[in-house]
């Protein structure tokens, strides 16, 4: 039985349509005016019918602080212009007074029906997402919501992922994502990052091995792939796989099976490949680094992870959700980002993204002293984070050569090798290669490159 609150200061009006609503089966409570309306637990109601002047105030009052529960808003004055105020607050209708019993029920009865529906279909994606949970991607920007979009239409399928983005902008958990909304959900999602196996380890431990079949292969082993079967199978950093760990893997996606490492017996495997990596694997293969059918294989549905710094106000609710993880985690108490913190989190460019926002939300929950985390404790350099222009950034990233360099000494005072050596000249005894790598938009081994070829050796500590 639905319970309806009806706010009336005319006993009159009150009254007869207490009876009109009590003779359909409805639960009525009453109050005379605003401050009596506003004594009462609104969110108990599932509807609240208001005069729009009420002593005390107007009834549109009560639309914020009612929360989830609809007010239908009744009025004398039966103008368009009170009536669209009323709904532009929030009423989820009006009606004109003196109003007819029959457009009074079935507005009641709309309401009602609507509201039920909502709680359902609230319930239903509550339930939804205990079955085919997120995987705790944060995102409400617009790149994020197409991801979103793009992940429940592809999740279902078995078709082949390549998901694209720089370190540390969470593609694990894109690709678990995937698996925990397809059809393999119950099977297991296998992660294997290339990058970190050994060269002349990888091919065993992606395909297994029989016994005898190198130095220090005693039994027969089952391969990453193997243990996919069924489920999912995520290569994170592809583009570092092997050429030979390639063209095997190439048969997988093909022939759907796999031969163990001193086998010559093939095995027939059912696995949903999704692989990720930071490189752009269309060039490498133009390099003749990566094979070019496999590029095509991987590359049936492309999934962009955008960086940090060009996801808006996101950096600011996944930096609120990683301090109350952090202060879980370390038995810390409720703590806070101050607002010049908040600031300085929003205008910080992140070049390690995610990862690097969740190592220093933990690092300033571990050296905050005081009730809100300052920039400080975060070890946040605003000011020096545009040391290094866009344009500079991408052409360091490119590795661009020595003769790029000297053409774009007409756009700038330094070429990209001055700069190079300047900034790291000047920095190197205050940051560790690293920083100096995240600062110049590089990898580490970018870094000890151009150190090698201009001639700046690292200095020991």
């Amino acid at each position: 039985m639905a319970h309806i609150l009806i706010v009336e200061d005319e006993k009159v009006i009150r009254s007869a349509l207490r009876r009109l609503l009590e003779r359909n089966e409805y639960l009525v409570d009453e109050a005379a005016s605003l401050t009596e309306a506003q004594e009462k637990s609104l969110e108990n109601y599932d509807l609240i019918i208001s005069d729009l002047r009420l002593p005390g105030g107007n009834g549109t009052e009560l639309i914020e602080q009612s929360t989830q529960t609809p007010v239908l808003i009744m009025t004398s004055y039966a103008s368009l212009r009170s009536a669209v105020d009323a709904m532009k607050l929030g009423a989820v209708d009006y009606i004109a007074k003196p109003f007819d019993h029959d457009e009074m029920l079935i507005a009641v009865q709309r309401i009602l029906k609507e509201r039920t529906l909502e709680r359902q279909n609230q319930a239903l994606k509550q339930e939804i997402q205990k079955v085919h949970p997120t995987s705790g991607i944060i995102g409400s920007c617009p790149p994020m919501q197409d991801l979103f979009k793009k992940i429940s239409k592809v999740a279902p399928t078995d078709a082949t992922v390549l998901i694209l983005g720089e370190s540390g902008t969470g593609k694990e958990l894109v690709a678990r994502a995937i698996h925990d909304q397809s059809q393999r959900a119950d099977a297991p999602l296998i992660s294997v990052n290339c990058a970190a196996i050994p060269e002349t380890l990888i091919e065993s431990e992606l395909f297994g091995h029989e016994k005898g079949a190198f130095t220090g292969a005693t039994a027969v082993r089952q391969g990453l792939v193997e243990a996919a079967d069924g489920g999912t199978l995520f290569l994170d950093e592809i583009g570092e796989l092997p050429l030979e760990a390639q063209a095997r893997l190439l048969r997988v996606l093909q022939e759907s099976e796999i031969r163990r490492v001193g086998s010559v017996h093939s095995k027939k495997v059912d696995v949903r490949l999704v692989a990720a990596t930071h490189r752009n694997l269309k060039e490498l293969a133009q390099k003749n680094e990566f094979r070019e059918d496999l590029y095509y294989r991987l590359n049936v549905v492309e999934l962009k992870l955008p960086p940090l710094r060009d996801r808006g106000d996101d950096v600011l609710e996944l930096a609120d959700k990683l301090l109350d993880r952090a202060c879980k985690k370390l038995n810390r108490g409720e703590l806070q980002f101050s607002s010049t913190c908040r600031r300085a989190i929003r205008e910080y460019k992140w070049p390690g993204n995610v990862r690097e926002l969740e190592n220093a939300v933990e690092r300033a929950v571990i050296l905050n002293d005081g009730e809100d985390i300052e920039a400080s404790n975060m070890a946040i350099d605003v000011q020096n984070d545009d040391s290094v222009s866009p344009a500079m950034m991408e052409s360091l990233q490119s590795g661009a050569s020595e003769k790029e360099s000297s053409n774009s000494q007409g756009a700038s005072e330094l070429s990209l090798d001055d700069y190079f050596q300047h900034f790291v000249l000047e920095n190197e005894d205050k940051m560790t290669e690293t920083e100096l790598a995240q600062k110049l938009g590089i990898s580490r081994k970018s870094l000890w490159e151009r150190r090698q070829r201009l001639g700046i050796p690292r200095k020991k500590k």
